[in-house]
């Protein structure tokens, strides 16, 4: 096999432990790792505000799990084609913020893809490729258009009966954004919450130095291609090197675009950096799909977020203000 350089996302921390200490703890949360770590000025504190984001997460995937049955997301899935459904306003509000990307990123982005029939298996039981019919069928009720939402009366409906919507692009970047956001109002002056490697972070390491963000090769994790310092802001990857399948020599990544039920292709991987992990976490997923041109175009004109584009070439494209720091 042809040897060649792609690129992930990974950190790199280490704890000088002066006044304050950094403590560190592993959990499977919304069916992902989650590495919480939190910067206090003692075990027990720090281990305190750690039990405090678990309980955050948690309170997050009861809301929003499409897999929980007794969810308020599971519940406009039930009814979808038939009426609408009252929901909490945080759910309103991360529904109306999911729209909102959808329409930046003419649909890339779409919450409704939850509904598609997995026609594309990349466990290793596809034998051969899926039937243009099959495709096409799999999106027939994928469209973010008919998602209406009632702001007076706080009800979201789904015109489409079958018509489901989830939150596997962006759900661990808006739980890790509201654990940042309640740390902070409680005063923990620095921690990571560290989703399968996307990254949302606020203030500094015990020495006072920036978290720290290398840029590194998968096939030699231990040689960091670019440094970026992140201080209050977050971190996401998407990639197509680990889930795959191939068939005719073409690659077909596990991210599917939702406007024609393929595959995306042309890259390797887009990193996003950007104040909010929820963000990062949709727009990651959008511009692998929309490809280097158009989705440099787009990060372009959205304020305070920057991206790296790695494309099948292994060249690297970058947004406008960011400079690489190479290693």
């Amino acid at each position: 096999m042809k040897a060649c350089l792609t690129f992930i996302l990974s950190f790199y921390v280490t704890y000088f432990f002066s006044q304050d200490i950094a403590i560190t703890r592993t959990v499977k949360l919304m069916g992902s790792r989650f590495d919480i770590t939190m910067v206090a000025e003692n075990e027990t504190k720090a281990n305190f505000y750690v039990d405090e984001a678990i309980a955050e997460i948690s309170r997050i995937e009861k809301l929003i799990s499409s897999w929980n049955p007794d969810s308020q997301t599971s519940l406009i899935n039930k009814n979808a084609g038939v009426k609408p459904v009252k929901v909490d306003e945080e759910l309103f509000n991360l529904i109306e913020r999911a729209i909102r990307i959808s329409k930046i990123t003419d649909g890339a982005f779409d919450i409704s893809f939850a509904s598609i029939d997995r026609v594309w298996k990349f466990d290793g039981s596809m034998k051969q490729k899926p039937s243009e019919e099959a495709i096409k069928n799999s999106v027939a009720k994928v469209g973010y258009n008919n998602i209406v939402l009632d702001n007076e009366a706080g009800t979201v409906f789904l015109k489409l009966e079958g018509m489901k919507i989830g939150f596997g692009a962006l759900g661990k970047g808006y739980a890790a954004d509201k654990v940042k956001k309640m740390m902070q109002e409680k005063g923990v002056t620095a921690g990571i919450i560290n989703a399968s490697g996307d990254l949302t972070t606020w203030g500094k390491q015990p020495d006072g130095k920036d978290w720290m963000v290398g840029i590194t090769n998968p096939l030699n994790k231990n040689k960091v291609f670019s440094w970026f310092p992140v201080y209050n802001a977050a971190v996401a990857t998407s990639g197509n090197y680990e889930k795959y399948v191939e068939f005719d020599g073409k690659r077909y990544t596990h991210i599917i675009d939702p406007r024609t039920g393929y595959p995306a292709s042309g890259l390797v991987s887009v990193t996003i950096f950007s104040d909010s992990g929820e963000l990062c976490d949709a727009l990651a997923t959008s511009v692998f799909i929309m490809g280097t041109e158009t989705g440099l175009n787009i990060i372009d004109q959205l304020k305070g977020i920057e991206c790296i584009i790695v494309d099948e070439d292994n060249q690297i494209h970058t947004s406008q203000n960011i400079q690489l720091n190479n290693q």
